[in-house]
């Protein structure tokens, strides 16, 4: 039995852990000989969860592991107690051995040290185009999963990759320095919050345009005229729209001009994309392109999950084209798309000015991408195997006619 001196816990457990309640029903379940994965399916848990509630709180004192819920609730609310010494503040060595590996300096085949540019700690992240500090840049997962290998039979050389992101981000950890997140891959100083990380897609995605109600014709490539669209971004907010076909790779390029306020005017929230990229230009530059194509060939569109493409219902009512939206960060599922922006940054390199290009340089760059041969389309160039899908409608048209 727990000793009187320690009183309840003053705040309730997070639904994260487990409640009285629930210990409980586990210790019920055990009196009937239940097994683990039994009594996980009875209360909704992972089977790996009870069986650490069993191992970790059963009683001890008859020299067996008897489960009783009011001693596992007294040994799960002690072990919770906060603070607690952080592992690497306690363990020199073990905290030597992250900080070696999360900003060691870098070394040559010969040994002769790399220092790389000078760079600054100045509490931020840097930009993606300033320089960073070179360092040997393990993971903490990394770190974490060497560990095991570096030292098999010491047991106190033993860290999770979370400990190590606590110690680098939670300020009063008192076990890394701040500066060291910028040996980090992303350099963030502060963590991405969970809510971001995990929010829900946009509003004006449903799950009857999800890639999942999108026909099955279209996966396979044999059916023409399914598109995929995205928007190359370049400096200042300036963008051009693509769309390329998924058959033959044939590529339009949507002229999204700034607006003239753009620069003039302080941005409003929710009010016009100054920029050019909003929703209204975004519908209105695919709809004047994509009509240009016979009816035959715009079948779908499959997009990401930004927020330029928010008026797509009417976008299908315009166009008859049917809009379908990727999975967020899975930009796989466009593949050809995200192929054929590359080849486009040879025109068009991150940080320019893409502004300045005019509709008639699009139609020039998209022109000679056309006119490209690829190995995909045996050596053909898009052009020609567009040339010769439109061919085919128009007899097929004329058949039926």
């Amino acid at each position: 039995m727990p000793p009187p001196t320690l009183g309840p816990r003053s705040t309730p457990l997070s639904g994260r852990c487990l409640s009285f309640a629930e210990r409980e029903e586990i210790a019920l379940s055990r009196a009937q000989q239940l097994g683990i994965r039994e009594i996980a399916r009875r209360l909704g848990r992972a089977a790996s969860t009870i069986s650490r509630e069993v191992r970790r709180n059963a009683a001890t004192r008859g020299g067996g592991l008897a489960y009783r819920a009011t001693t596992a609730q007294w040994h799960a609310e002690r072990a919770a107690r906060r603070p607690k010494p952080a592992k690497l503040a306690v363990n020199k060595v073990l905290k030597t051995y992250v900080e070696d590996r999360l900003s060691g300096m870098l070394v040559s085949a010969t040994g002769t040290p790399i220092p790389g540019p000078t760079v600054l700690w100045k509490g931020r992240r840097h930009g993606r185009r300033q320089d960073r500090r070179w360092t040997t840049a393990w993971s903490p997962e990394q770190i974490a999963q060497r560990l095991r290998l570096d030292f098999p039979d010491d047991a106190t050389m033993r860290i999770s990759h979370e400990a190590i992101y606590q110690a680098l981000y939670i300020e009063g950890r008192g076990a890394l320095r701040r500066d060291l997140t910028a040996c980090l891959r992303m350099g963030r100083t502060l963590r991405v919050p969970r809510a971001r990380r995990c929010s829900p897609g946009k509003t004006f995605v449903v799950p009857e345009v999800m890639l999942k109600a999108r026909p099955e014709e279209v996966t396979n490539r044999e059916v023409p005229g399914h598109w995929e669209g995205d928007l190359i971004l370049g400096l200042g907010s300036s963008s051009i729209g693509t769309l390329v076909e998924r058959t033959t790779r044939f590529t339009l390029l949507l002229h999204l001009p700034r607006m003239p306020e753009h620069g003039l005017e302080a941005p409003v929230k929710n009010g016009p994309a100054l920029a050019g990229h909003g929703a209204q230009a975004v519908r209105e530059a695919i709809t004047r392109v994509i009509t240009t194509v016979p009816p035959q060939l715009r079948r779908s569109l499959t997009w990401d999950q930004g927020v330029e493409m928010s008026q797509h219902e009417q976008l299908h009512l315009e166009t008859g084209v049917g809009i379908y939206f990727c999975e967020p960060r899975s930009p796989w599922q466009r593949g050809t798309n995200e192929n054929t922006n590359g080849l486009l940054r040879q025109y068009f390199p991150k940080g320019t000015d893409l502004s300045l290009h005019s509709a008639d340089d699009l139609a020039t760059v998209a022109t000679a991408l056309n006119a490209r041969p690829r190995k995909v389309l045996g050596w053909q160039t898009p052009h020609e195997a567009f040339e010769r899908v439109l061919h085919g409608v128009d007899a097929a048209v004329a058949m039926t006619a």
